[in-house]
């Protein structure tokens, strides 16, 4: 864990409920930017058309009280209808997708498809010479996989950032 001031730095994701207009997603970045916030992840989907509600899903990392100041300040923005800190709010399940492109040869090849089965992934596309898998996890897990297939080829990633949602009963 990292420190600031010897205060511990937390990775807090926050599902937020919105109106699908134009403008609130840059209302919401706005925010994180001009207080020098990080945003690790950001998804974004409209989840309610007859209503036009969107769900943002964000990532940041601060200590307690960024944290606490973050979920102020959205909770601010007239657009928004709720913020919910998924990670003070109990138990959730948070994913991501990848899209990894290896590109190589020989044994080089048999070792990333033999790591990419153990991994769970799937080849979506392949070549003579490539393959692109498609691996859905944790951050940690997609990043360990990552890391694997860099010296065996790791020509392109592309990551969806995280999708989360409440375990149980608990909605947004």
């Amino acid at each position: 864990m990292s420190y600031l001031n010897n205060e511990p730095i937390e990775r807090h994701t926050f599902a937020v409920l919105v109106d699908n207009e134009p403008g609130v997603l840059a209302r919401v970045i706005g925010l994180f930017s001009g207080r020098g916030y990080n945003i690790e992840s950001l998804t974004v989907a409209e989840i309610d058309h007859e209503k036009q509600l969107s769900r943002i899903t964000l990532v940041s990392r601060g200590t307690r009280m960024v944290i606490d100041q973050i979920k102020v300040q959205l909770d601010r923005l007239v657009p928004i209808h709720t913020v919910l800190d998924l990670t003070d709010g109990g138990p959730f399940v948070e994913r991501e997708l990848a899209l990894v492109k290896v590109v190589g040869t020989g044994e080089h090849r048999v070792e990333a498809l033999r790591i990419a089965d153990a991994f769970r992934a799937r080849v979506i596309d392949s070549t003579a010479e490539s393959f692109v898998f498609e691996l859905t996890g944790s951050a940690e897990k997609l990043d360990a996989f990552v890391d694997i297939m860099r010296p065996l080829g790791l020509a392109e990633l592309s990551r969806t950032g995280a999708a989360a949602i409440a375990r149980g009963t608990a909605t947004i």
